[in-house]
């Protein structure tokens, strides 16, 4: 059997990054499965090569599966983006010096780094209104000044924005992500608890949930938690501490589901395991925590994810 010395080295070769999943943004290839199954494969060679056959016994097991939602359940990035500069175009909302003749507009470079460094549509437009200087608008025709017209300028801003989203989820022109819905229904059918927990406001995802992933599986949740439901915003772990106290299971028992760093992040800080998702958005950053990482979930099974929970205990 391999000694707890020899794991311990295959679990710090193995988190290193990969080259592809670097800050540059120079990249555009497509990233392989192949390179982020590593860590089972490694496993299993290990057990090949073993002159006994490799068990572990553990202490923990996957007792609750938790889906972050945009960019898991359903690639919303540009979406949501979309809202954002409908919103502006809306309420004529212009910020000088970088939008003094026409409404503010967030390209597609630009708010991919945004939304991966910033949890939350109000946070964003509070971060960047004020890098960037606070706009006129048909809200306020000369900038807002005093924290509570700021925070009504936003407020208007995030509830149009909101609503304009809806809209675009009502279309039916949106599908969820490869694999997710057979991957919850596995869980349910193995008796494990099942969350989903979302730094976007509860209304915005209650419409995605219903439309995307049906009335039937939403009402079957266990934890559904929004970012109305804690103080703090992913990447504080908030949200996944809330979400193991009402499923009534430990930290090291759940397995968190996301496609960000920020909300890698969350997890981790949680003492939660997770795997990785990414997006075309993502798919650059440091997933150097996630026990594993994959294009989608097609060809993911609970049984994969039982799997590594457990290879993640035996090699620490």
């Amino acid at each position: 059997m391999a000694s707890s010395s020899s794991c311990m080295m295959l679990s710090q070769h193995l988190f290193l990054p990969h080259p592809k999943l670097s800050h540059s943004s120079s990249s555009s290839a497509p990233i392989s499965r192949t390179h982020y199954s590593l860590y089972p494969l490694c496993f299993r060679t290990l057990r090949r090569s073993s002159t006994k056959p490799f068990s572990v016994s553990v202490s923990c097991a996957l007792q609750a599966l938790i889906f972050d939602c945009d960019g898991v359940i359903l690639e919303s990035e540009h979406l949501h983006r979309e809202a954002y500069n409908d919103a502006f175009v809306h309420f004529n909302v212009r910020c000088p010096p970088f939008s003094p003749s026409q409404p503010l507009n967030w390209g597609p470079d630009f708010y991919d780094d945004l939304q991966n460094r910033i949890g939350g549509g109000k946070p964003k437009m509070r971060w960047y209104f004020k890098e960037n200087g606070w706009p006129s608008s048909t809200i306020f025709e000369t900038p807002p000044e005093d924290d509570a017209d700021r925070v009504k300028l936003i407020d208007t801003l995030q509830d149009w924005k909101t609503e304009r989203y809806k809209e675009i989820i009502k279309s039916g022109t949106v599908e969820p992500r490869p694999g997710v819905l057979r991957l919850m229904d596995e869980a349910k059918a193995a008796g494990k608890k099942l969350s989903v927990c979302s730094a976007a406001t509860k209304s915005s995802v209650i419409l995605c949930l219903e439309n995307l992933i049906g009335n039937e599986r939403f009402e079957g949740l266990d934890c559904f938690l929004a970012g109305d439901d804690v103080k703090e915003k992913k990447p504080d772990p908030s949200i996944y501490l809330t979400a193991a106290k009402k499923l009534g299971v430990s930290e090291k028992d759940c397995l968190v589901v996301e496609d960000s760093v920020i909300g890698l992040q969350a997890a981790t800080k949680a003492g939660m395991s997770c795997v990785i998702t990414y997006t075309s958005s993502t798919a650059n950053q440091d997933f150097k925590d996630a026990i594993a990482m994959y294009p989608d979930l097609s060809d993911v099974r609970l049984a994969d994810l039982e799997s590594l929970l457990q290879n993640v205990v035996a090699a620490s």
